[in-house]
């Protein structure tokens, strides 16, 4: 009988140990969750500390459970003296992607991919997203039609002229860009390509942008070798 009462109190206390470990466990098996701080940029790798909480004035952020993302920041900016904001977004883990959207940020999806991850340190490489892949191809195809004029001075404005260059996701035009009279053929062709390419884009990403219509120019002038938008 002792020896079966002895047996109950080594099993109660087993259950009593195990109980008191698993407190200090976090509510995941996900390693992710938590706040990351302290960020050690290294080439195309960024190392953080995990916190247990971010910090009052400097960056960090934050995976939680529930697939919310809270990144404190002080923005694009930096110009002290430096006031710090919580953004927050969205966050989901495939494999070791991180994909993340938010909606301050442009692109608005990005992704790091996990270097390594432990209970105390988080390596990440950030990893284009095909959103980010698709704006690089629509700037590529704008710097495409700047070098065509690009060599081109500007000595007399009237060889040169002007056109609507691409697609505001609300519609209309970007704005315009002025052009050499001697391309206009060429030029014309690449600023159509840009403009169906960014019109495609818009539809693809849903980008959403201001409605109001850029002014159109009255003329060119010529300013120190380059054309010069006059209004």
């Amino acid at each position: 009988m002792i020896n079966k009462y002895l047996l109950l109190c080594f099993f109660l206390l087993s259950m009593v140990s195990c109980t008191s470990n698993d407190a200090e466990i976090p509510l995941s098996d996900n390693l992710l969750i938590g706040s990351w701080v302290n960020p050690i940029y290294d080439g195309e790798t960024t190392t953080f500390k995990r916190a247990s909480a971010l910090p009052d004035k400097d960056y960090g952020i934050s995976f939680k459970l529930n697939g919310v993302l809270v990144e404190r920041s002080s923005g694009w900016c930096g110009t002290p003296p430096l006031s710090f904001f919580d953004y927050t977004g969205q966050w989901q883990l495939e494999d070791s992607l991180i994909l993340i959207s938010q909606e301050h940020l442009y692109p608005n999806n990005y992704a790091w991919r996990i270097i390594s991850l432990t209970k105390t340190e988080l390596v990440v490489k950030r990893e284009l997203t095909e959103q980010e892949i698709d704006y690089r191809d629509l700037m590529d195809l704008f710097d495409d039609l700047y070098e065509l004029k690009v060599n081109f001075t500007c000595n007399n404005a009237s060889n040169w002229t002007y056109t609507a260059y691409g697609s505001k996701a609300c519609g209309g035009p970007q704005g315009y860009i002025a052009y050499p009279k001697e391309l206009e053929a060429a030029f014309l062709q690449k600023v159509n390509a840009y403009t169906e390419a960014e019109r495609a884009y818009n539809l693809k990403w849903e980008i959403i942008s201001t409605c109001d219509v850029p002014r159109e120019p009255i003329g060119i002038e010529c300013l120190n070798g380059y054309p010069v938008l006059k209004y």
